[in-house]
């Protein structure tokens, strides 16, 4: 009799242990994991038309906290030397020869692609958004998130988060009604180096777009001090002096 209690209060207390997991603060380790604080990277990114057609864009980003995110076009040449800077909720996209940087919104893709400004200048999830309801699914955690405020580009998304490595799988993002806009595939987890271990892969399709997908992929991950006049409007004409 002993041992069946004993049992039971076992299975409770692991139990116990599996909802005690607090889902913001799960969230807020996965931002840790995906992005240090302050960094610099490359990121590829791949519009695949449904007739098999691809354009490729290569990007060098800096990001500062969860507010100051920035991006220089590399390639193709058309695109070579444009600017992207994100500041909270703000945007803009800078032109070589076009005059001031012009204000651009999170729906709006600088790529043209199915990743739109949003999923390219990404914050943290946690500056966003916060779990409304999480499940235990086996070996990963589904968080059910929701907007804080109207002005993000996704009103909830759905997270699968793995357990052990406390990375996302998968994210659909979707509106207040709960219209799926797009998928979010996270793949290929290396290691940058300097503690940084995260997916180098992120694939998206879109019921919206049918037949079309982009991947966008990372490389060259490294944390990096960086100055706040870097992330000011005056400073994209020269955002290549970073590299």
């Amino acid at each position: 009799m002993l041992r069946k209690i004993l049992a039971v209060s076992l299975i409770a207390l692991m139990g116990a242990a599996a909802h005690a997991v607090d889902g913001n603060e799960l969230l807020r380790e996965v931002d840790r994991n995906l992005e240090p604080p302050s960094y610099e990277m490359y990121r590829k990114l791949i519009n695949i038309e449904p007739d098999g057609r691809k354009k490729e864009f290569v990007l060098y980003m800096v990001r500062k906290g969860n507010e100051k995110v920035a991006g220089l076009f590399l390639s193709p040449a058309s695109d070579k030397g444009r600017g992207m800077l994100r500041l909270g909720d703000n945007m803009w996209l800078y032109i070589p020869n076009v005059g001031k940087p012009i204000r651009i919104t999170s729906l709006q893709s600088a790529t043209g692609g199915v990743f739109n400004n949003a999923d390219i200048l990404k914050i943290d999830f946690g500056a966003e958004y916060t779990v409304d309801q999480m499940e235990d699914k086996g070996e990963q955690y589904l968080l059910h998130i929701k907007a804080k405020t109207k002005t993000v580009a996704y009103d909830r998304l759905n997270m699968w988060v793995d357990k052990k490595t406390r990375l996302p799988v998968k994210v659909e993002c979707l509106t207040e009604k709960l219209m799926l806009i797009k998928t979010l595939y996270f793949k290929e987890t290396k290691d940058f180096g300097g503690g940084i271990v995260r997916p180098s892969v992120i694939e998206t399709e879109s019921p919206l777009y049918k037949g079309y997908k982009s991947v966008m992929i990372f490389s060259k991950i490294k944390k990096r001090d960086l100055k706040d006049e870097i992330f000011t409007v005056p400073f994209m004409s020269k955002l290549e002096t970073l590299r």
